[in-house]
C-alpha cells in the first residue's frame, strides 16, 4: 500500500514539475543522472508502465487530476495487483525454503 502511495505521489510531483517554468533552456545532464530513475525501474518491472504513461499523458493534456481519475485508478489497480503477486511469490519462496530445511 505504501509503495502505491509513494509511486502516485512521485508521479504527481514529476508531472507538476514537468510543466514549463517560463524558460526554454535545459541544464546539462551529468553522468550519474543518465541512469534510469529507480522509480522508473520499479514501474517498468511491475508491468504497469503503460498505466503510468497514461496518467502522465492525461495530466499533460488536462493539467487536472479530476479529469484523470480513470487513468490514476487503473495505475493504482495495476500496482496493487503487482504487489499482491509479489507478496504471494515471497510467501511461496519462504514456504519452499522452510520445507527444504
Amino acid at each position: 500500500m505504501y509503495m502505491q502511495s509513494l509511486c502516485c505521489r512521485d508521479l504527481q510531483i514529476r508531472m507538476s514539475t514537468s510543466v514549463p517554468q517560463g524558460h526554454s533552456w535545459t541544464r546539462p545532464v551529468k553522468k550519474e543522472e543518465e541512469e534510469e530513475d529507480p522509480l522508473d525501474q520499479l514501474i517498468s518491472r511491475s508491468g504497469c508502465a503503460a498505466s503510468a504513461l497514461a496518467v502522465q499523458e492525461c495530466m499533460a493534456q488536462h493539467q487536472d487530476w479530476r479529469q484523470c481519475q480513470p487513468q490514476v485508478q487503473a495505475f493504482k489497480d495495476c500496482m496493487n495487483e503487482q504487489q499482491a503477486r509479489r507478496q504471494e511469490e515471497l510467501q511461496r519462496r519462504k514456504e519452499e525454503a522452510s520445507a527444504h530445511h
